[in-house]
């Protein structure tokens, strides 16, 4: 066992209100410069929709996360080694700017300069591309509020298998919002793609970043994220992705997006995690199966061994201590109503997602007195398809949506008794396999947690870092070169090892500056003559 802390995050879905202010402070703060006007670190998506960029979510298409071979082993849907290496300068499997959008200001000049006339002046959209004049046809919130729907909505990947009727019923009566960032996997199949080792895992907090030095600019990391939460900076040549506002994280403070939230939607904590066990939770056969796997890596950090066998492997106290308190840890381990986005792409991510549950008690009605079967028997006529939820939260295991939305009616129902008629049945709190107490903390946690409990960050200790750095890295990936928590020499190491075909084990030949310059690596045969044979 390899013990590691890992940053993750909570969203109650419930409470999004879709008001995109997540989405503006964190472009203000990282991506509000030249090239990384179209990127959105955070964004919000209406769902049913395509979301952004269009289709994200069609990884037959991207070829994005991991895939088991028929002998059980991980590779990584984008190809291996041979295919990057042929496709070095020509990736295939990129989305195109019309996939995301072309950005776009106004002439407000014309605005400020028009001379007096008998007509209003016009700011036409100005491309931020070209400088030209262009026609708005598509923006990373095109979608807001169903908009356009009729034409988006069925090309949703999560629509399979969705009854029509219930398509139609859907359309017309419901919607959710989807707020995304980068996932910050534990097996990232971004960090797998990279063949220059850009793209790297911290050991000490498991937060996803990119070394802009070491950046290539060969963009398999975007094919490579399922998410596709990686976008390439045209004006840098480098790729960008969210770094979880690591700066703020480090002094103990939340992300930029957590602390503007208006609907107070987001947790952070931190999970202990068992590293050694990564690759074989990614492989397990079943899709369906992966969320168990994965909570079978999470490590309870009441367990007295689990604590002394994270101070050995250099995690720091505060930050056990901080696990104890994780809301993270609360909500997807001890009453296990939140879930991971798209369990089936076998990264593992860590921003999960508490399901919305609005409809269902409307379906209900309005009488406080609903015995507790009326209630659990609405869960299967909510307006949101219950098959909907299993594919973008379960990996089409409708039972593990049902189980979720009948813990969070039983909360509503134990709550509102409560309240209005002075006594609540314990029985509803049974029928879910929780006690009353637990069903009280969760409802406290889910709706009235102050900002102490939605944030439990412990401050970085950067001693710890460079000892984790020293320290042999647990493996991440399904190859050497996608270890956590590598220094940019190891990472550069790795690189070599991965474009040359060699073991992680290998001795590299020195290279060595002389007069005459560079000497030693490797030699390559001499080039054919013109006309000659190629093979």
């Amino acid at each position: 066992m390899c013990v590691r802390a890992q940053m993750a995050m909570v969203m109650n879905l419930d409470k999004c209100i879709g008001c995109h202010t997540c989405s503006v402070t964190c472009k203000n703060v990282w991506t509000n410069r030249a090239g990384a006007e179209y990127i959105w670190f955070n964004d919000v998506e209406t769902k049913p929709g395509i979301g952004y960029p269009k289709r994200w979510e069609d990884n037959q298409r991207w070829k994005g996360g991991w895939k088991l071979t028929r002998t059980g082993r991980l590779k990584l849907r984008s190809g291996g080694r041979l295919w990057k290496l042929a496709n070095l300068f020509a990736n295939p499997d990129l989305p195109q700017m019309d996939d995301y959008y072309e950005p776009w200001t106004y002439d407000y000049l014309t605005l400020t300069n028009a001379p007096p006339s008998r007509h209003q002046p016009v700011a036409r959209p100005l491309s931020q591309l070209s400088g030209k004049p262009m026609e708005v046809r598509w923006g990373p919130n095109w979608e807001d509020d169903l908009a356009g729907s009729t034409e988006t909505a069925p090309l949703d990947p999560n629509w399979a298998e969705v009854e029509e009727g219930v398509r139609l019923d859907y359309e017309r009566a419901f919607m959710m919002y989807l707020p995304r960032i980068c996932e910050h996997c534990l097996n990232p199949s971004c960090v797998a793609s990279c063949p220059s080792g850009a793209m790297y895992k911290r050991d000490e907090d498991g937060i996803v970043l990119v070394d802009q030095e070491m950046c290539r600019g060969w963009r398999f990391c975007v094919s490579g994220c399922p998410y596709k939460k990686v976008y390439f900076n045209h004006v840098t040549g480098k790729a960008e992705k969210c770094t979880f506002c690591y700066p703020r994280i480090e002094i103990g403070q939340p992300t930029v997006c957590s602390e503007t939230c208006v609907g107070r939607i987001r947790y952070i904590g931190v999970v202990l995690y068992d590293s050694d066990g990564v690759r074989k939770a990614a492989s397990v056969r079943d899709p369906k199966d992966l969320l168990r796997a994965q909570l079978g890596l999470f490590l309870d950090p009441e367990d007295p061994q689990v604590r002394e066998r994270a101070r050995r492997d250099g995690v720091a106290d505060d930050w056990v201590e901080a696990a104890r308190r994780s809301p993270v840890y609360a909500l997807a381990m001890r009453y296990q109503v939140a879930l991971p986005l798209h369990p089936e792409y076998r990264t593992l991510p860590m921003v999960w997602y508490v399901p919305p549950l609005s409809p269902v008690l409307h379906a209900v009605g309005s009488d406080d007195g609903a015995e507790a079967d009326q209630v659990f028997s609405a869960v299967e006529r909510m307006r949101i398809p219950v098959r909907y939820l299993s594919n973008l939260l379960a990996a089409g295991d409708d039972g593990v949506i049902r189980g979720v939305l009948r813990k969070l009616t039983a909360m509503r129902v134990h709550m509102r008794a409560r309240e209005f008629t002075g006594g609540a049945d314990p029985g509803v709190a049974a029928a879910v396999g929780m006690s009353t107490a637990d069903i009280e903390e969760m409802y406290r946690l889910l709706a009235l947690a102050p900002y102490a409990d939605r944030y439990v960050i412990p401050p970085a200790h950067r001693e710890v870092a460079t000892r984790l750095d020293e320290h042999d890295s647990c493996p991440v990936g399904d190859r050497g070169f996608a270890h956590s928590g590598a220094t940019p020499a190891s990472r550069s190491e790795a690189a070599a090892h991965f474009m040359l075909g060699t073991g992680p084990g290998a001795k590299l030949p020195s290279v060595r500056r002389t007069e005459r310059g560079f000497e030693g690596g490797f030699s390559l045969a001499p080039a054919p003559p013109s006309g000659g044979p190629t093979s």
